[in-house]
């Protein structure tokens, strides 16, 4: 009597769970998709098509356009059922680059598991923090989310009106938060919306909009998604065909893939070599370096590179090298997010940032961020922003070294770049500007017309990125692989 009336009391929860405005929002969708049973039968769906994705954190300016890559193949298959999801795309560079311009890409997610699969068939087990990333993509769809938020153990709440649109919080069965927004009209859902952090950008709204919507069978689905990335265009997709229910393959995660660890985050290894008089360069794992200067009282660094563990590894390396004279500044080359990515880092550790005036209100907008979601150092450890701005060109001297920095005038991919310069030496510190693992340099004329402008005779090339080389053998690989893609 006790089972008969627990299974009572459920069902009733359930109904109840029902009739509740959001639910009765969700419902709703459902039937303006095409119906309630229909959304909740469609096994698999394969979204094929075209379109654009900026890359992220690498215009040439900061308030300039992101860079583009055009995807000219793209297709998606997702078994809706089993949480499984493939995706193909080949894109080309619509922009300078130093990499293979066009490029094939193939990823999927097996439940928890996420993979890539290589050009050559091969398969590398992605990180659990990219499986999560990838069960975000696979909801933001409005079949695939409306079906979570139709799942008995899905919470729904905070129904509200916004403009014509009603929107509603939902909280999958297995916890992932997101918010659908209805038109209130039409009753289609209009967009999906999800909270992440970005090292550089912090907590970010993920938000994906659903337009143009066609009958696909007795389904209606939309025919473009426009994702953004808080202020961001992330991937604008114009979906040339939809096909539910159609065969996918298998989609199950492949045998290497399920068989690996989930690999974890790279031990950081920083290795101090002396290229000069108070002068060394900090390598070790990855390809980020950075430069120390000392100076009569103090060390200066050049670059705080990548992110936050790369960056304070290279601040504690740094301040190792000469423990009796304070590390007080950083020069940060130029916005790009892998060579900004330690910047908060830096301002933790209390360092004065020395950088292009043109980055300084960008930068400025990243120290102030809110990082909520997974709080780094800044945000344990608050400090204010200290810069110094730099125009054309800064000397930084005392008696026991000489440090010039100069801007990187005209460059068509690096608009507010620093590259410096030891006189005493004849050493060139710069940030992509070369690197000797690059296959190609499309702006290595103007790289060199940088250094003749300035009248620097060159002896030897230390780089953020690749190894430190004469300028004899820069200009030669320059010159012998100029070649590149015209944006």
């Amino acid at each position: 009597m006790r089972n008969v009336l627990g299974i009572v009391v459920a069902a009733a929860g359930l109904a109840g769970c029902s009739h509740t405005p959001e639910m009765q929002l969700v419902r709703a969708a459902a039937d303006a998709m095409g119906g309630l049973n229909r959304v909740e039968d469609v096994k698999t769906l394969v979204l094929e098509g075209e379109g654009e994705s900026p890359n992220l954190g690498q215009n040439v300016t900061p308030d300039g356009d992101l860079p583009v890559w055009k995807v000219t193949e793209f297709k998606r298959s997702l078994d809706v059922a089993n949480g499984r999801m493939r995706e193909q795309q080949l894109r080309t560079a619509q922009f300078l680059f130093a990499g293979a311009t066009v490029q094939r890409q193939s990823s999927g997610l097996d439940g928890d598991i996420a993979y890539a699969i290589g050009p050559d068939g091969s398969v590398r087990r992605a990180s659990d923090a990219t499986a999560q990333e990838r069960r975000i993509v696979l909801l933001h769809h409005p079949l695939t989310i409306v079906r979570a938020a139709l799942e008995p153990n899905a919470r729904l709440s905070n129904l509200r009106q916004q403009g014509t649109e009603q929107l509603v919080d939902i909280t999958t069965a297995r916890g992932e938060k997101l918010t659908l927004a209805v038109h209130s009209a039409t009753k289609l859902p209009a967009s999906v919306s999800s909270m992440a952090d970005n090292p550089n950008l912090g907590d970010v709204a993920i938000v994906t909009r659903f337009l143009d919507w066609q009958a696909v069978g007795k389904l209606r689905l939309p025919r473009r998604l426009i994702t953004t990335i808080d202020k961001y265009p992330q991937f604008d997709l114009h979906i040339t065909k939809n096909t539910v229910d159609g065969d996918t393959g298998d989609l199950a995660a492949p045998a290497a893939a399920r068989s690996a660890p989930p690999p974890t985050a790279p031990e950081v290894s920083v290795t101090a070599q002396q290229v000069a008089k108070g002068i060394w360069w900090l390598a070790g794992s990855g390809n980020h370096r950075s430069v120390v200067f000392e100076f009569d009282d103090h060390l200066t660094l050049f670059e705080v590179p990548l992110n936050e563990a790369r960056s304070e590894a290279v601040i504690a390396k740094a301040r190792t090298l000469r423990p009796e004279k304070p590390l007080t500044q950083v020069i940060v080359s130029h916005h790009h997010f892998d060579h900004s990515g330690g910047l908060r880092a830096a301002v933790a550790e209390g360092l004065t940032i020395v950088t292009y005036r043109a980055n300084g209100d960008f930068f400025k907008d990243l120290v102030a961020r809110p990082h909520t979601i997974a709080p780094d150092a800044l945000a344990r450890r608050p400090r204010p922003l200290k810069i110094v701005p730099v125009d054309d060109e800064l000397t930084l001297k005392d008696k026991s070294m000489e440090v010039r920095l100069y801007h990187l005038k005209d460059n068509p991919r690096e608009g507010t770049n620093l590259f410096a310069w030891v006189p005493r030496d004849r050493i060139l510190v710069q940030a992509d500007l070369y690197d000797s693992t690059w296959t190609q340099y499309p702006w290595a004329d103007n790289v060199v017309a940088n250094v003749k402008m300035r009248g620097l005779p060159v002896a030897e090339d230390v780089p953020v990125h690749g190894a430190i080389q004469p300028w004899a053998d820069v200009l030669k690989t320059m010159q012998s692989k100029k070649a590149g893609a015209t944006p």
